[in-house]
């Protein structure tokens, strides 16, 4: 192995780890507002919204994800009312097209874990809650949510993992974040061995930073989970005095 071409190409591509956590936590972030909003739909009972989402997540858990982007990149672009329209200078932008395929890729899964998070609030606290004179948002926003996030937020880790990792997709739609720079430095030196040895590297490194950070705020919400400590014999004795 050459140490020297592995720590230049290492430096190369770090450079571009900004644009991959940005691209990451924005389809994040706008992702799981959606999610929410379809979780929500999934279990208001009203028939309409519930066949709506059941049909969203359908249609992007279905297609794959290189195939909606080359749709909202390279499709919407054909039709002269979106040309023309108010949101152009978005869809015009390569990367605002990587955030909104990411964005709606990601609502679909994390949808149907946020539903499932939902559902597996105890009836008794909520209905505890009401008896206790709480308005319904009061109640969705101080025990069903809060709840809801702690039973989905293992599950939901894996789909935040997954998305980073789709963020290599964006280098097809001529984003240079690091996969797209390792591909533009292998046509450069013809040494892809070496470069995509970085560059998964790099990625493993962002996904295990993030499985610690999950695992932290998954102990910081489960406190009644944790193990007491034990007493010290001096403490026991204290006690018994």
């Amino acid at each position: 192995m050459d140490f020297p071409f592995l720590y230049e190409t290492f430096l190369t591509l770090i450079a571009a780890l900004p644009l991959t956590l940005q691209l990451a936590a924005t389809a994040i972030a706008f992702g799981a507002i959606l999610a929410l909003g379809l979780a929500l739909c999934r279990i208001s009972g009203i028939l309409p919204l519930d066949w709506f989402a059941r049909l969203y997540i359908f249609i992007f858990r279905g297609s794959p994800l290189l195939v909606q982007i080359f749709l909202i990149y390279y499709g919407l672009g054909q039709f002269r009312e979106v040309r023309h329209s108010m949101f152009w200078f978005i869809l015009r932008d390569p990367y605002w097209c990587a955030v909104i395929a990411l964005m709606l890729n990601t609502a679909a899964y994390a949808a149907e874990i946020i539903r499932g998070g939902l559902l597996s609030v105890p009836h008794g606290q909520v209905e505890a809650a009401r008896s206790c004179g709480m308005s319904p948002f009061m109640v969705f926003r101080r025990i069903t949510l809060p709840l809801a996030v702690r039973q989905a937020l293992p599950a939901y880790s894996n789909e935040m993992i997954s998305m980073v990792k789709a963020t290599s997709l964006a280098s097809i739609i001529t984003i240079m974040e690091v996969t797209g720079v390792a591909a533009k430095l292998i046509s450069e030196t013809f040494r892809a061995i070496e470069v995509f040895v970085v560059a998964g590297f790099i990625y493993l490194a962002i996904n295990f930073v993030l499985t610690r950070l999950v695992a932290f705020v998954e102990y910081r919400l489960s406190p009644h989970m944790r193990q007491p400590a034990p007493l010290s014999a001096a403490t026991v004795a204290g006690e018994i005095r």
